[in-house]
């Protein structure tokens, strides 16, 4: 059975949070930013005790830990400078400190996977002035240059440097290692379409997945590539989370998207889970990058301008995705028969 999970990139959660989780029907919880766990600041990895304290507690309140983040390999690892080989030690220890934990979920970001500087940011405003995150091709002005072939080839090294150790621990561990494609998903980044698929090919462990982005692939191909790689990916069991997002429009057809609010985009989500059932997907449907609603505090990030990226205490938009979610969820079983 598919659950729901929402994002936090915080690791310290109240009461009222964990409570309010609780309460509109949130089965787990995903850490989404590296550096929040105690401990990383301090030697580099998460400290064992305290997240053994954080998943003791947020299961006393009937949610459990999903997934979890490394913390982030920056670009002075991707340039191999010196000294930067102690980032990837710190990220192997951070996977043993979460498969001890019983964590089974973790993801890695690397520095240089989007080209943010291709495309132009914008406030979209749609339904009842709900605020939303738009990209857009046609309105970016400024010149920028795109990585060589040598360039990606070397970035690309240095991914496959990092994933040769982490991998196997992941293994000895029993934790598995999801990749987010990259977001927005404009042409040569390393994790568009190309080489999102690719990381499969280069890794053929069973412990090597995606947190497959319905929103994010959309933005590269629509409704028709997210069934064709749902369909892909989800036959050979490597969708390993589901970032449950709609969009309007797509960087081919529009030269520009939006993110939307789950009914008001261009996907059929009960179409998307319908295919999700079918490979026999049964983890979690995260509701990530909400558009801001009347009454919200969203948690913003610049690299999403626009976009309530995280959980956030009296959120109406999440509150309301993650009751879309649950009623698409007993929509499918009633119709299952």
């Amino acid at each position: 059975m598919m659950k729901v999970s929402v994002t936090t990139t915080k690791f310290d959660l109240s009461d009222g949070d964990l409570k309010q989780m609780c309460q509109l029907g949130v089965d787990c919880v995903d850490f989404g930013t590296g550096s929040s766990f105690p401990g990383v600041k301090e030697q580099g990895f998460p400290d064992l005790d305290a997240v053994l304290k954080m998943k003791k507690r947020v299961r006393s309140f009937g949610l459990d830990v999903n997934r979890v983040t490394l913390p982030d390999i920056s670009q002075k690892f991707m340039n191999d400078e010196k000294g930067s080989e102690k980032e990837l030690e710190n990220s192997v220890n951070s996977v043993k400190v979460f498969g001890e934990a019983g964590i089974k979920l973790v993801r890695q970001r690397f520095a240089g996977d989007t080209f943010n500087y291709m495309t132009k940011s914008y406030q979209a405003l749609q339904r009842g002035g709900a605020i939303a995150r738009g990209e857009s091709l046609s309105f970016q002005k400024e010149l920028f240059e795109t990585p060589t072939l040598e360039q990606h080839e070397q970035w690309r090294s240095r991914f496959r440097d990092a994933y040769s150790k982490l991998v196997p621990v992941c293994e000895e561990y029993e934790v598995n290692l999801g990749m987010h494609p990259s977001d927005s998903p404009n042409h040569e980044t390393p994790f568009g379409g190309l080489g999102f698929r690719r990381i499969m090919d280069e890794f053929p462990s069973k412990n090597v997945g995606y947190i497959y982005c319905v929103g994010t692939r959309a933005e590269e191909g629509g409704s028709p590539l997210v069934l064709n790689e749902i369909n892909h990916y989800g036959r050979k069991n490597r969708i390993f989370l589901v970032h449950f997002r709609n969009v309007r429009g797509s960087l081919p057809t529009a030269g520009a998207f939006e993110e939307a609010l789950l009914d008001d985009g261009d996907m059929n989500m009960y179409k998307i889970l319908l295919e999700l059932k079918k490979v026999g997907y049964n983890g979690c449907l995260n509701p990530d990058h909400v558009p801001m609603m009347e009454g919200d505090n969203p948690d913003l990030d610049g690299n999403w301008a626009h976009s309530n990226i995280g959980w956030s205490y009296g959120s109406v938009g999440f509150a309301y995705s993650i009751g879309y979610i649950k009623a698409l969820l007993a929509a499918l079983v009633e119709f299952e028969g």
